[in-house]
């Protein structure tokens, strides 16, 4: 998911550069009849607040709506989208559900992973068993309303950052998915001081060590790196350098660096090393870091709730309260 906000050009655009939009504005005025309705504060669902240095941006309203559509406006909250270490599976011996309204919830829970990256993986894990699914997977997608009904006001807090440098962070689960085992990969870049964009989904490839599991997410990871750096460069915010991905694997790091093949790396396939051209021209560096720190550990497993918490304060989500507009 990426969002790109074209209204908060105060917060991250200074002296010249600010004028383009002022620019687009006028051109656009000047073709079609329209109005300039200044700061946002609410579109397609998402509300907005914010002041000089600061906006948060979340979908309260939404969530409302979605929980009294489901009858689940009144049930009891959950500390977590999802319980600790869930591992959800094919359920073919279980009591089948409705279809119709499971599709629908997770059509619904879909469209919230915009602001709320801290149920993307909750909602991805779910969204696999459209098809045919039972009371097990009925029960962990209320547990995610659950979640929301205390979580209501949740969102994505940005600030005024004099650097506007993109960061990135990915992991995996080595052969999480209990069906095909196939690793779930997770990435999320920062700019500033908050998310925008992220991702949790299953691997294209089962992979043979955790090592090489790690090795291709951060390929994927490093290809949405380089899109996001054209962006932001279209958006007079080009990256000077190289974009730092941080990684919890120290192998995967060394595979990207060293030119040698050896037993672990020998099969992998060759549009994997693509990151490997990356890193050798200077346009991406895998970088290490501790589990405790991996902000993409939220996007590829079922945390504890300390972790859980530690991780959404880390990458900017909090509630309306907390953000203090």
């Amino acid at each position: 998911m990426l969002i790109v906000c074209l209204y908060v050009d105060d917060l991250i655009f200074t002296g010249n550069d600010s004028g383009m939009f002022e620019k687009f504005k006028k051109s656009m005025m000047a073709e079609f009849e329209m109005s300039d309705l200044e700061k946002m504060h609410y579109f397609l669902g998402l509300e907005v607040v914010q002041s000089k240095m600061e906006f948060f941006v979340c979908q309260k309203k939404y969530v409302g709506e979605i929980l009294d559509k489901f009858q689940m406006k009144d049930c009891n909250p959950a500390s977590t989208p999802t319980e600790f270490g869930l591992k959800l599976h094919k359920d073919l011996e279980g009591k089948k559900v409705d279809s119709t309204l499971y599709r629908q919830i997770v059509g619904s829970l879909i469209y919230l992973t915009g602001t709320r990256p801290d149920i993307m993986y909750a909602v991805s894990l779910i969204s696999k068993f459209m098809e045919s699914p039972t009371k097990m997977h009925l029960l962990a997608a209320k547990r995610i309303l659950r979640y929301l009904q205390g979580t209501k006001d949740f969102g994505m807090f940005f600030k005024a950052n004099e650097k506007s440098e993109l960061i990135g962070f990915t992991d995996s689960d080595y052969a999480g998915d209990q069906d095909s085992r196939r690793s779930t990969l997770g990435y999320i870049f920062m700019l500033g001081t908050g998310p925008i964009s992220w991702s949790s989904k299953k691997q294209p490839i089962v992979t043979l060590s955790s090592t090489e599991a790690k090795f291709v997410t951060a390929t994927s990871c490093a290809c949405q790196a380089i899109w996001l750096r054209r962006i932001l460069e279209e958006l007079q915010l080009k990256q000077e350098g190289a974009t730092t991905i941080f990684c919890d694997n120290s192998s995967a790091i060394k595979l990207s660096k060293n030119p040698v093949l050896h037993g672990r790396s020998k099969h992998i396939d060759v549009k994997y090393y693509f990151l490997r051209d990356l890193c050798n021209e200077g346009k991406i560096e895998l970088k290490y870091c501790p589990g405790e720190e991996q902000l993409a550990d939220i996007f590829t497993k079922s945390l504890k709730l300390h972790s859980f918490l530690n991780l959404i304060n880390l990458m900017g989500v909090c509630s309306r309260k907390d953000a203090k507009l």
